[in-house]
């Protein structure tokens, strides 16, 4: 039921997975967020009062006679004189608003807030609510209650921060490397971070981090968001001269993407904000909120074989049959046919958009084939690609008006295909038909969904209208109506690897690839800062073959395995070539996977932080604390040989715990001359010693890994 203004309290506060949300109803037009963090406990009205109070800023010389205040959609109206939260005009007019608090509904953990301008004809909707885990839900929209068209420029929601946040940490890369690092002063100004390239792309930041100078993993009081949106962004860092930090987030509009007629409404995508002392327990909400989800995977992950790098487009039975023969003896549980099955795709030049199966590679269809990896106990996976044309197809020869394009030529091509117009009413349902005659005909568990090519000028075609926001949603549309009519079905979602990561593809796939780099060195980074948002479980990591196919780099099978023993793994290798020695090694780190992979997909991981660069710890500890695993690595030569006491996060401080080494024979790597006490005959510590105080590590080769666990005693 909606309170109207006049029977609205001065304050409320939200509640949820040990995070408090405070809100100042009456000191300005809209609502603001006073404190947004740690859990204050119940607050009486009077403290709820004082807080609000102690927040209000003075009036100072050279500026307003009343200071302007960050509001849940600050405007130049109520003084906020630095980025506002809604940009729109109706053809130069209405260019600014004064949207006013005209209602609200408020719950413990929700609340959804009106805003009425009258003057400008506009209408807005603010609902904030808090997850089971604490995190903090931000979703806007902007109605059009005038006769005339209104343009929406940037709607952006805002998550204010504590003035200890003075360091950035967001994410860049490329493909094969994506999700890297970066940290910088946040000073004021603004400090942003976009996409415009028709998905979130291998370079976008998958968060954006405020925290006290120096935070790590383990400690340091941070704040940062994330954009529920497989699209265009923006994401921004801004700190005024008057004292306020905020973190927004936004769908990046195109001009004229988005005219609301009469009536018409605009909704932002969901805008999620974070915190934790550390930003393992930053991630830790993110975790736990999706594996709330009642739709979240919870059938034990199963072991993929993906046949891209052991036979990329050459595509045989025979050939298949027998790496189906060696997958299943390994372990493997699904087996995913990759690129080159489909109408005259012999490379990648030609046949995307021809969805059909190839009948001089396939004369009996994929029949045999399916059939024959069923028989061997596995689930059969398809790789698809249904955003994307080759000009060279029969789809571009016969419809060139449902390719994106911007004017009369095609935009630049990218891996020699270009982009579908997914919102094209005709082509939309040309793909539907396609995946469900498809999926109708063969027992099919799991698509691979691929996305490989940045989009350039996506237009509607020549003097058209821009359409990324019409392709996400046709997107996402198609999506949820293959997961309505073929119940069971799972979807991963690839993009040249992992250039569409964001929780709005994640509401509707299973899984996502993480990278095309299989590297184990590199993919210690890239699957870290993946994890701030994407739990292990979900997070496509695989086995590689020695000789890494993306870098060169040859690697040990027990380092590529215990890098991958994080997420859900898979293998990508050409089994066909490889002796049964080396067999019964794979078969043993399945084996491994398989026997922890109920604790990986539940527990909570987390990452030491170490003082030696050249080493690496993560694990994953059990809800309950009642066990945990941690895999250590040697990245490069150390400065200290034999090297420091690592320390091993996340255990109960209170509780005993055996620690020991728990590698599968044949794991090699192991350089030290005489073997550590611990290493014989486990040790005996809290988790508070075990945190604190630590244990020496083996003395490894660089590029090398061991695994240790830890099980309560008491």
């Amino acid at each position: 039921m909606t309170i109207p203004p006049s029977d609205l309290p001065a304050h409320a506060h939200l509640r949820a997975g040990g995070t408090s949300v405070v809100l100042d109803l009456c000191s300005a037009d809209q609502p603001i967020i006073v404190h947004w963090g740690r859990d204050l406990g119940e607050l009486s009205d009077a403290e709820l009062a004082g807080l609000a109070r102690a927040a209000a800023p003075q009036r100072v010389s050279g500026g307003l006679d009343e200071t302007g205040r960050l509001t849940v959609l600050p405007q130049a109206s109520g003084g906020w004189l630095t980025t506002p939260g809604l940009v729109g005009d109706r053809d130069g007019a209405d260019f600014s608003t004064r949207l006013r608090l005209t209602g609200a509904t408020l719950t413990p953990t929700a609340a959804t807030f009106v805003l009425r301008d009258d003057a400008a004809e506009l209408e807005g909707r603010i609902t904030l609510s808090l997850g089971v885990s604490g995190l903090l839900h931000q979703r806007l929209s902007v109605v059009n209650r005038g006769a005339d068209a209104y343009r929406v420029g940037a709607l952006s929601a805002g998550f204010p921060l504590p003035a200890t946040a003075t360091e950035l940490l967001t994410t860049t890369g490329h493909h094969l490397r994506e999700r890297s690092p970066q940290r910088h002063a946040f000073t004021i100004g603004g400090h942003v971070r976009e996409s415009r390239r028709g998905r979130p792309g291998a370079d976008a930041t998958l968060v954006m981090v405020a925290g006290t100078p120096g935070f790590g993993f383990e400690r340091g009081l941070v704040h940062g968001i994330h954009l529920a949106w497989s699209g265009d962004h923006r994401l921004l860092a801004e700190r005024t001269p008057t004292g306020d930090a905020v973190l927004r987030a936004g769908e990046l509009l195109q001009p004229g993407e988005i005219v609301l007629a009469s009536g018409d409404r605009y909704d932002s995508p969901d805008a999620v904000g974070s915190w934790g002392d550390g930003l393992d327990a930053f991630a830790a909400r993110f975790h736990e909120e999706l594996r709330a989800r009642p739709d979240h995977p919870s059938r034990p992950r199963p072991v993929t074989i993906n046949t891209w790098e052991a036979v990329y487009f050459r595509h045989d039975l025979p050939t298949l049959r027998l790496l189906a023969d060696r997958a299943a003896r390994v372990g493997a549980e699904r087996f995913v046919l990759d690129d080159g099955w489909f109408h005259r795709r012999r490379d990648d030049t030609a046949g995307l958009g021809d969805w059909w199966v190839d009948a001089e590679v396939w004369p009996d269809g994929l029949g045999p084939l399916i059939d024959h990896v069923r028989g061997l106990g596995m689930e059969f996976g398809l790789w698809v690609e249904p955003e994307m044309v080759n000009p060279d197809s029969e789809l571009a020869a016969r419809h060139p008006d449902w390719l994106l394009r911007a004017r009369d030529e095609l935009p630049p091509p990218g891996r020699q295909q270009q982009a579908l117009d997914l919102a094209h009413p005709e082509a939309y349902a040309y793909i539907a038909s396609r995946l469900h005659a498809l999926l109708d005909e063969y027992p099919i568990a799991y698509l691979k969904w691929d996305h490989n090519r940045d989009l350039a000028e996506a237009g509607s075609g020549p003097r058209g209208r821009a359409r990324t926001h019409a392709n996400v949603r046709a997107l996402y549309r198609l999506l949820d109506e293959l997961l309505e009519r073929h119940p069971g079905l799972e979807i991963e979602s690839c993009a040249s690897g992992g250039a569409r990561v964001d929780l709005g593809i994640l509401q509707r796939t299973h899984r996502i690839w993480t990278s095309d780099c299989l590297d184990p060195l590199e993919r210690l980074d890239i699957q870290r800062y993946t994890g701030l948002v994407v739990p292990p479980e979900l997070m496509g990591a695989h086995l590689t073959s020695p000789a890494v196919h993306s870098t060169g780099r040859t690697v040990s099978l027990a380092f590529s395995a215990l890098t991958a023993l994080f997420g859900h793994l898979g293998i990508e290798w050409d089994l066909t070539a490889e002796d049964d020695e080396t067999l019964d090694l794979i078969a043993g780190w399945v084996a491994l996977y398989r026997e922890h992979r109920g604790l990986i997909a539940t527990g909570r991981r987390v990452h030491a932080d170490l003082a030696d660069p050249a080493l690496d710890l993560r694990g994953v500890v059990a809800a309950d604390g009642g066990e945990a695993l941690y895999v250590h690595a040697q990245v490069r030569t150390s400065s200290a040989h034999p090297p420091a006491p690592i320390t091993l996060p996340g255990l109960d401080a209170d509780r005993r715990y055996r620690i020991s080494v728990a590698v599968p024979e044949g794991a090699g790597g192991y350089l030290g001359q005489s073997p550590l006490g611990w290493e014989v005959e486990p040790v005996v510590m809290t988790g508070l010693a075990a945190a604190s105080v630590g244990l020496r590590p083996p003395v490894l080769q660089p590029q090398a890994a061991v695994l240790i666990a830890a099980a309560a005693v008491d």
